[in-house]
């Protein structure tokens, strides 16, 4: 059992001492993922979508533009509002994995 553990012991020091920094980087990429990558697009995703959705809320609900939307009353617009956040915040966390 003890050169079991001189074995895995000398292939970590050699994996550390030899092994580039780039290889190093993709084996981590393939074994743990991009998480933090994928968090900061996720949130950036979110943010953005959220202001998008926000402001053609706001278009569609100002009296000014009512004939614009003749069809769009404000209840309908809010609806289509709520339905799309939750589709955006379903992706965005899909995205996160």
């Amino acid at each position: 059992m003890v050169q079991f553990f001189d074995v895995i012991s000398k292939l970590f020091d050699d994996y550390r001492a030899t092994t580039s920094s780039r290889l190093k980087i993709f084996v981590y990429c393939v074994l743990v993922g991009t998480f933090p990558f994928n968090s900061f697009l996720s949130g950036f995703i979110s943010t953005v979508g959220s202001f998008v959705l926000a402001s053609c809320l706001r278009i569609q609900i100002n009296p000014e533009n009512k004939s614009q939307f003749p069809s769009v009353s404000p209840e309908r617009a809010f609806a289509d509002f709520i339905f799309a956040s939750c589709i955006l915040h379903l992706v965005v966390v899909n995205f996160l994995g």
